[in-house]
């Protein structure tokens, strides 16, 4: 088992004004959290092998990083759909490129229907030859979505057999209905939710990880501070932390680990290798929830959660170092990880 941190001798913490029990997970919690992103880190300086981590969950399972944005996908996502060569800054053909590639969220599959058909943009998609495409592909036993997370099927609305049609059909049907133009035009990370939260089949959670997506793109511009929506995995993670959160609303849990984070990395673990000066943000406290959720299945098999989930499904597979990550430009690290990089 790894050497996790002592309890605190405090088992109390205030909370929205509530005084709230933790459990030995929340000084997991920060422990992960900082863990993982040293393995972040490792694997960009080309540490690879066992100078990854000493930690044997770690080390055997599949864990996504502490900051969403470092993820493999999410990287994809934002260097080669959104700020890639091919990408344009049209509103239509951006919020086309990136909602195509969130539906399936699946690197394997955008590049199957890009050395199908070429250049991805909206002008010259044809979505009923994408629709063949992909129904070859599921035909011949190839996945065309991400195991992260279940797209629930829209197929019946638009009178479609297969849920990636009924997929590409809603995508059609939002690029119709003017979304990207009343994306651009609401206030604040809250609205956007809400109005992606309107696409018929599109629920809380993929609300919250849409917008958050969309607003790595110059579409919008909104602060990773101002609203957060916990996803199920959270909601366990944050059951397995707490010990009776009365009337304290998994939001209110999710800003008081990221506005206090310092305090408490500090505190129990001492350092947090950040990301270039940039703090967790709410989806990466969320995502963190999610993951410590999985970890304290294997590390506290006793403190029971929502899910009722025993086992880590996911095995971790060693595959090289990382390359140089790329982050929206507003969020300003860009340049500094290129000197850093160029440095060590």
């Amino acid at each position: 088992m790894p050497k996790l941190p002592e309890p605190r001798a405090q088992r109390y913490i205030m909370i929205a004004g509530k005084r709230i029990k933790i459990t030995p997970v929340f000084e997991a919690y920060w422990y992960f959290a900082a863990e993982r992103q040293k393995i972040f880190f490792r694997r960009l300086r080309r540490l690879n092998g066992p100078h990854l981590t000493e930690d044997p969950i770690l080390a055997s399972y599949r864990f996504t990083n502490s900051y969403r944005a470092s993820d493999r996908v999410s990287q994809y996502l934002i260097s080669e759909v959104i700020y890639g060569p091919a990408a344009s800054s049209d509103s239509d053909n951006l919020f086309f490129r990136i909602l195509l590639f969130k539906l399936f969220n699946k690197i394997e599959t955008w590049e199957a229907i890009e050395k199908a058909f070429g250049t991805i943009n909206l002008d010259s998609f044809d979505f009923e030859l994408a629709g063949a495409l992909l129904s070859k592909r599921q035909n011949s036993g190839m996945r065309n979505y991400s195991a992260a997370y279940i797209m629930p099927s829209c197929a019946s609305m638009f009178d479609e057999q297969a849920k990636h049609m009924g997929h590409l059909k809603l995508l059609q049907w939002m690029l119709a209905q003017n979304y990207p133009a009343r994306l651009k035009d609401c206030r604040n990370m809250e609205d956007a939710f809400a109005l992606l939260r309107s696409v018929p089949s599109i629920g809380a959670f993929l609300a919250y990880q849409f917008v958050t997506d969309l607003n790595y793109s110059p579409l919008t511009n909104f602060s990773e501070m101002e609203f957060v929506m916990a996803g199920p995995g959270a909601l366990d993670g944050i059951s397995k932390c707490f010990d009776g959160l009365d009337d304290v609303t998994p939001a209110d849990v999710i800003k008081h680990m990221a506005e206090h984070q310092e305090q408490y990395l500090n505190e129990i673990v001492g350092t947090f290798d950040d990301l270039w000066g940039r703090p967790l943000q709410l989806i990466d406290c969320q995502n963190v929830f999610c993951e410590i959720s999985k970890y304290s299945r294997v590390a506290y098999p006793a403190i029971g959660g929502l899910s009722g989930r025993t086992r880590i499904k996911q095995k971790y597979r060693l595959t090289g170092s990382i390359s140089t990550p790329f982050y929206p430009p507003d969020w300003g690290l860009n340049q500094r990880i290129s000197e850093d990089i160029e440095s060590s």
